[in-house]
């Protein structure tokens, strides 16, 4: 399956007062995989960012003077997003502004719906932690996703950040640290056939540098969860038994 996790910047809240994209990011994942491979844009909106808009991304007007408009980039983008699932964020506002974006390049561009499905990790987060913040930030410091990198709202930071997010939100780990809530929905849950193995698999083992990797992880986690993480409590308890 190809996914997409995309965010956008603009040049303020309401795309009915004509404000306008001035940021397009995407990173590509196929089969819950990140494959390194992203489009990222900025877009000269052709009228000036509002000033809270602008504290929060750091984009200035004239960054953006010599910046593609979206009728430049249309093409490139739509060929890199079409027949994927996009991954976004709150993706009502994202997707209004991209549908008005094609709107004006009239009525053969068609809208993002044409060409994608939407996964909106804010209405799934909102179904998994409900009553709690889910800000990109709050999942972040929720899931243990280092996101020290973010002093400023960035479209390519942000989509990384993003895809750690969801995968972390709809990952094993994620749904046995849940496992004892009594509310948790598990028909999306799918149960894949036996697999039958022709020869003794190869045992892959971690390299120095996935281990270091795994324990930074674990670290993150530690520090997110009062009673730090369970994959840390199982071990010790093997430990223990064995």
């Amino acid at each position: 399956m190809r996914q997409i996790v995309l965010d956008t910047e603009t040049t303020g809240l309401e795309v009915r007062q004509g404000h306008r994209l001035v940021e397009i990011a995407c990173v590509e994942m196929i089969e819950r995989r990140l494959t390194g491979r992203y489009y990222q844009t900025y877009l000269n909106p052709d009228r000036a960012i509002d000033e809270g808009a602008r504290m929060v991304t750091g984009i200035e007007d004239a960054f953006l003077l010599d910046k593609p408009r979206f009728e430049d980039v249309a093409e490139e983008f739509l060929a890199f997003i079409d027949g994927a699932e996009l991954v976004i964020h709150n993706a009502s506002f994202d997707i209004g502004f991209l549908d008005a974006e094609l709107a004006r390049l009239g009525p053969h561009a068609g809208q993002i719906g044409d060409r994608c499905s939407v996964l909106d990790t804010l209405k799934l987060a909102r179904e998994r932690f409900p009553g709690q913040r889910n800000s990109l930030d709050a999942l972040c410091k929720r899931l243990g996703v280092d996101n020290s990198r973010r002093d400023l709202h960035g479209g390519l930071i942000d989509a990384q950040l993003l895809a750690d997010v969801y995968l972390a939100m709809t990952s094993g780990q994620v749904a046995f640290d849940l496992g004892f809530e009594d509310d948790i929905d598990t028909r999306s849950t799918t149960v894949a056939a036996p697999l039958v193995l022709q020869a003794r698999p190869r045992v892959l083992r971690a390299s120095a540098e996935e281990v270091v990797l795994h324990q930074a992880r674990l670290d993150a986690l530690d520090k997110s969860a009062a009673d730090g993480s369970l994959w840390r409590k199982l071990a010790s308890q093997e430990i223990e038994l064995a």
